[in-house]
């Protein structure tokens, strides 16, 4: 959640003009650079792998309505997932990007009390997203509907890197928008999270407490 820098795994390559395409003047060529992000060869994670987690917290509401069982499955696929993660994930530029929460083992842990049972009944949750922007924001959101009208509490964070798998996140007050209306309120909170896999497709967190968070990177 929190990169700096390029690490080895990202690849780049440039192609340039052979000195016989130079010499066309029909066809003159400019030099392009094409950068793509993926995993070092030998540390992807079988694509089986991630669609199973996948699946298993698909319709489960971010895993509320999954049994104890389930949760234990979804934890025996993040661990196995674990194996392929990268070295340094918090360098790689793959944890960049806009994350929606489909999977959180606490309930509450991702949107507070509005996750709670009486705040799921009052609340509800339409979209749990996550932005993480170079080189060192992070913004979590909240959108909801209540009465009729949509709502959204919005956090807006300063990241820093506490080792090569954990991030610590500082959140300044958090904002709560109910149709026309908004304000602040709160103080500023604090989370430390360790990246145990990130790829194209997901990334998997793991709480300092021990709750486990599944990402799906959004179009």
């Amino acid at each position: 959640m929190a990169a700096c820098a390029a690490p080895p795994y990202v690849r780049i390559s440039c192609s340039t003009p052979s000195p016989t395409a130079l010499r066309r003047p029909r066809r003159r060529r400019v030099p392009s650079a094409r950068c793509s992000l993926a995993a070092a060869p030998g540390l992807r994670a079988p694509p089986e792998l991630v669609d199973s987690i996948l699946s298993k917290v698909r319709g489960t509401d971010r895993g509320v309505l999954l049994p104890e069982e389930g949760h234990q499955e979804v934890a025996d696929v993040a661990q196995q997932l674990g194996k392929y993660c990268i070295d340094e994930p918090v360098k790689s530029p793959l944890i960049f990007g806009d994350w929606e929460v489909v999977y959180c083992s606490v309930a509450t842990s991702p949107g507070g009390i509005y996750r709670t049972p009486l705040g799921r009944l009052v609340f509800k949750t339409d979209d749990m997203v996550q932005v993480v922007e170079a080189p060192d924001i992070v913004r979590n959101k909240v959108s909801f509907s209540i009465f009729g009208l949509d709502g959204a509490v919005s956090l807006k964070g300063k990241l820093n890197v506490l080792d090569s798998k954990w991030i610590q996140v500082i959140f300044e007050p958090p904002e709560l928008k109910v149709g026309s209306l908004g304000f602040r309120y709160g103080g500023e909170s604090e989370v430390k999270l360790e990246i145990t896999y990130v790829d194209e497709k997901i990334r998997l967190g793991k709480g300092s407490r021990g709750s486990l968070f599944v990402f799906l990177r959004q179009d």
